[in-house]
């Protein structure tokens, strides 16, 4: 593993311009406000290799996806998150030579995320015949307002002579994706000036909405304006400035960005544009940059995890919540987390069931309930799509996609597009998980209990009876690990379909007549249900006492991982698919996900058999899997195996574990390093009757950890030293607990 970046608390730091992980440095040092964001690629062109990126959430395009062996059911398209044009442009000029790091003679450069602010600082002093001119670059994505995009260039003349500089600020809609076909452009400008510009997504085949795009940049600077430049795909202002010696000048670039997901005509955007642009040029920097920072301040305030001790495992934990807090903080109902966020094109940006499964529970205890809920209002609100993705395969009731922007499933692999339903009884999971945190019924008798109805709907038409066997089966699936593909009988995904057949059953008990009525299930439904959860088959082994991952997987040949040469790991980066495909080797957790997921309702026998056997058998090649290994371990009181999966999750993209961070980051994993801490080595529960309950243990290599979890209306403290562990209520009503099995009153 190579470490590119310095170990610091609060900041992801180095004072080297890696050319050769130049990719590997834009993904950590991405920013992101939740509305936009952007990888860490310099604000000047580069020669070197780069995989420059701007996104805007919510912002996609339908791409092509029809090949010679399409079939019926197939998506009609691959939906893809799109390069937005590029409005932190800025190019300089000394003394008539282009500034590019990737041919410069520079030193003293630094490059600086700080996580506490969210405010990527570069600098670096560059060489250019008898000039010497030090820059400092400093940018942020306000979350103050959220349409806002700040930057600030300060360069000063080292040499002894005078030496002229020139910026070249532009707005630049001549943007890709690296995988677009044909190195094809997106964005149409429809509308553009002296420093405005309105772009909009090209036409599209499948009747999907178009999006429109306005920048409108200002500068704040003593330098002089000399030109402006307007082309059909782009506009410029320059500015030139003549440094004396020790001189320094300032330039400030200011951007609005808006999309038409706000406004419904081009007019509209384009006033309230002009309108936010106005705005903040009555405020300085530092104005700006301070009501950014309090933000933050406060997100940090009700989230932030500290641990004493260990600095590695304290700079990864905060980077993974500073990716949650950037890439997705609940004010936008109709957005979801992608994978990569606004780090990078892979996945194509969109919905996966990463969020139901692993971000529901984090954000439960970190933000107010509210957002939570927004992501299963997400699912509910995309429920006529889920309708459509079920009939395409035949089926009825509602598939909820396993990639989407609208509901409707745009991804293009068979083996996950279609057999990976696991994700099905994932969200249904979700509204549990969420009600029973909470203990807020709303939600899962109204709007959930559609979607539990829907999705029961789907499971008893896709399970089928054996005669022979006289039980219920799913053939053909994918589970959560992916290097099995069509399978039959996966465990988690039986599970899944069980246990939410028996939930559903058991909300439509508790539903209002009206909202059973809207429901419309028939006694024969129901009794189809029970009939289903009473007789599912369950593939287990009575010699092993585990749960078997699948039929068949057992006469496989079972050698662990320790067995694979360490330089053919990833194995998904040196084997052949088919080769893995006959292997014993697990890409995450299938048997112990489920496991996790119901982790009060086995026997400490059951966690304990399926682990050993199943965790060395896994190759960990899902940036998902570390983290719930490391609960599962902590519950077993493997502490060594626990502390070390910790490791991986937290610093998972800081170390690059699994040398794939390059493309971006790994959004949705970095709620491991939270659910590895809180459900692990603090071990909390949320009981079924609601009681919440810890068993905590610190680390042998850590001196102290202490975190804040929100829970029913209160914030309560953790703390866990050497001496032991402190509960105390920092804000609401008192509360009864459960610390080592014992009663505690909170107050």
């Amino acid at each position: 593993m190579k470490r590119i970046f310095e170990v610091d608390p609060w900041n992801i730091v180095t004072h080297k311009l890696d050319i050769d992980d130049k990719r590997l440095q834009e993904s950590m040092t991405s920013l992101g406000n939740g509305y936009m964001g952007m990888r860490g690629n310099f604000e000047e062109d580069y020669t070197g290799d780069s995989l420059p990126g701007t996104y805007l959430a919510g912002v996609w395009y339908p791409d092509k996806t029809r090949v010679g062996w399409w079939k019926n059911g197939y998506p009609k398209y691959f939906g893809k998150v799109i390069n937005a044009v590029n409005f932190i442009k800025i190019n300089f000029l000394i003394n008539g030579s282009k500034l590019d790091l990737g041919t410069d003679q520079i030193s003293d450069f630094k490059l600086d995320l700080n996580m506490k602010n969210a405010v990527l600082t570069r600098s670096f002093v560059v060489t250019k015949g008898d000039a010497k001119v030090e820059f400092k670059f400093e940018r942020f994505l306000s979350v103050a307002q959220k349409e806002l995009s700040v930057q600030k260039v300060s360069f000063k003349n080292l040499s002894d002579k005078s030496v002229e500089v020139k910026a070249i600020s532009a707005l630049d809609s001549n943007v890709k994706n690296e995988d677009a076909n044909y190195d094809e452009h997106f964005w149409n400008v429809l509308d553009i000036d002296e420093n405005s510009l309105v772009a909009e997504t090209k036409p599209n085949d499948f009747g999907t909405p178009r999006f429109t795009s306005g920048m409108e940049m200002c500068h704040v600077t003593v330098m002089e304006k000399v030109d402006s430049t307007v082309t059909d795909s782009e506009t410029s202002e320059t500015f030139k400035i003549n440094l004396e010696s020790d001189e320094v000048a300032i330039l400030e670039k200011r951007v609005i960005v808006v999309t038409s997901r706000d406004y419904d005509s081009t007019e509209a955007l384009t006033d309230a544009m002009s309108k936010l642009a106005n705005d903040v040029t009555t405020q300085s920097y530092d104005e700006l940059l301070t009501s950014h920072e309090n933000i933050w301040a406060e997100r940090w305030n009700k989230s932030d995890v500290k641990i004493q001790g260990d600095d590695e495992s304290q700079q990864g934990m905060r980077f993974n919540l500073f990716g949650l807090f950037t890439t997705y903080y609940g004010e936008d109902a109709r957005l979801n987390i992608g994978p990569k966020g606004f780090t990078g094109e892979k996945y194509g940006g969109a919905t996966y069931w990463d969020t139901e499964a692993f971000c529901v529970p984090v954000y439960l205890g970190i933000t107010k309930p509210e957002v939570t809920r927004n992501l299963l209002m997400y699912r509910y609100k995309q429920l006529d799509g889920a309708f459509v993705n079920a009939k395409q395969q035949g089926l009825k009731g509602a598939l909820f996609p396993m990639v989407t922007f609208n509901g409707i499933e745009c991804h293009n692999e068979w083996e996950i597009t279609f057999e990976e339903i696991h994700r099905n009884g994932d969200i249904a999971f979700a509204i549990y998980n969420y009600t029973r945190y909470t203990g807020d019924k709303s939600f899962v008798l109204n709007e959930g209990s559609e979607i539990l109805t829907e999705i029961s709907r789907f499971w008893a038409d896709r399970v089928h009876f054996s005669k022979r066997n006289n039980q219920y089966m799913i053939h053909g699936v994918t589970g959560p690990d992916e290097y099995e593909n069509n399978v039959d009988n996966n465990w988690d995904t039986n599970l899944l379909a069980r246990w939410t057949l028996e939930y559903t059953l058991k909300i439509l008990k508790e539903v209002s007549a009206d909202q059973a009525k809207k429901l419309k299930v028939t006694e024969a439904e129901r009794a189809k249900w029970q009939d289903i959860v009473d007789k599912m088959y369950m593939p287990y082994d009575q010699g092993l006492n585990i749960f078997v991952q699948h039929d068949g997987f057992l006469d496989k040949d079972l050698e662990p991982v320790s067995s694979i040469p360490k330089d053919q790991l990833p194995i998904n980066q040196h084997w052949s698919w088919d080769k893995i495909l006959r292997s014993p080797y697990i890409k995450q957790g299938d048997v112990l996900q489920g496991i996790w997921d119901f982790i009060e309702d086995f026997t400490p026998e059951e966690k304990k058999a399926n682990f050993d056997f199943y965790e060395p058998l896994t190759v960990h090649e899902s940036s998902l899997s570390p983290a719930i290994h490391s609960v599962l371990a902590a519950d077993l009181h493997y502490e060594d195996k626990a502390v070390e999966l910790y490791e991986r999750t937290a610093r998972l993209d800081l170390d690059n574990y699994n040398n794939d961070t390059a493309d971006g980051l790994h959004i949705t994993a970095m709620t491991g390093g939270w659910l590895a801490m809180v459900q692990g080595f603090a071990g909390m529960r949320v009981h079924a009757d609601g009681v919440l309950s810890y068993k905590p243990f610190l680390p042998k290599k850590w001196d102290s950890y202490s975190f804040r979890q929100v829970f029913r209306g209160r914030v309560i403290e953790v703390s866990v030293d050497k001496n032991g562990s402190d509960i105390t209520l920092i804000s609401g009503d008192p509360l009864d607990i459960e610390v080592n099995g014992k009663p505690v009153t909170l107050n």
